[in-house]
């Protein structure tokens, strides 16, 4: 029995098609299987999971699916190319939420740093890539969060 993800998103995409391209081409998940006359692609990048569809009438949403979608959250996805992922994002011109930087946050009495970056995708996810770079009792680079 094959072991899975006890969480994997599935996102409402208002053109599955455009989407898709944004997570293959610019993002490098590859797709591990879909059915595509559904708009339906379930992709993988490193071991991170995700499932993006083509929002229709009988889509699973809770409201009214105006852009951006996904408002009040964001995904944090691990990498281990980041500064190559963050250049790939810029030179396809994909929107940069919040840019590259290092972050530090607390974890109880010690802290726990990454590089970072947001990007949006193009129904407005926010998809927070990050790289670690260990454990510090008092980081003294970068932001400070805690």
């Amino acid at each position: 029995m094959e072991l899975r993800p006890a969480l994997v998103p599935e996102l409402g995409c208002q053109d599955v098609l455009a989407s898709l391209r944004f997570y293959t081409d610019v993002l490098g998940f590859h797709i591990r299987y879909d059915r595509p006359k559904q708009g339906f692609y379930y992709l993988e990048r490193q071991g991170a999971e995700i499932m993006i569809e083509q929002l229709d009438e009988g889509s699973w949403i809770a409201g009214q699916a105006v852009p951006p979608l996904g408002r009040g959250m964001h995904f944090q996805i691990g990498t281990t190319d980041l500064a190559a992922l963050y250049e790939t994002c810029k030179a396809a011109n994909a929107v940069i939420f919040r840019d590259w930087e290092e972050a530090w946050y607390r974890a109880d009495d010690h802290y726990v740093g990454q590089v970072q970056f947001i990007v949006q995708d193009p129904d407005g996810y926010l998809l927070r890539f990050e790289q670690g770079l260990g454990a510090r009792k008092v980081p003294n680079t970068g932001r400070v969060v805690g």
